[in-house]
């Protein structure tokens, strides 16, 4: 019981030093963090994307798909959104889509986006977390 109560206290102590109020510094400057070069936030491209996901967790298709239902409906910049997320690969003559990943085989912008909007939003929303 003493042994269980020493680690309990070594573990909670070791948790509180952990906790800093301060932010990390090198010297007297606190630490900054650097954007990768060539990223320009007023860009077409940087629009067109979705939205990025939380450093260590990557986004779903799912989630990425919703992003795309920010901008505006029947738009290009949608379109791109989307083929950002599944990339088109046209065929002569495609089946019709039975899920969102068959939605890139229409040649036709105005079918592929109609396409993908009737699968995004049938998605249910997932929780903001």
């Amino acid at each position: 019981m003493r042994m269980i109560l020493a680690v309990a206290a070594v573990l909670y102590s070791a948790s509180a030093f952990a906790q800093a109020d301060k932010p990390p510094m090198v010297g007297d400057k606190p630490l900054v963090q650097v954007k990768p070069k060539g990223t320009k936030a007023g860009t077409k491209e940087a629009a067109a994307k979705p939205a990025a996901a939380p450093k260590g967790k990557p986004q779903s298709i799912a989630a990425r798909l919703q992003a795309c239902l920010d901008l505006d409906d029947g738009t290009k910049d949608r379109l791109n959104c989307y083929d950002a997320v599944i990339p088109p690969v046209p065929k002569p003559k495609p089946a019709k889509a039975k899920g969102y990943a068959d939605c890139r085989f229409f040649k036709e912008e105005d079918e592929r986006l109609a396409c993908f909007n009737g699968f995004a939003e049938s998605i249910p929303k997932l929780p903001k977390t």
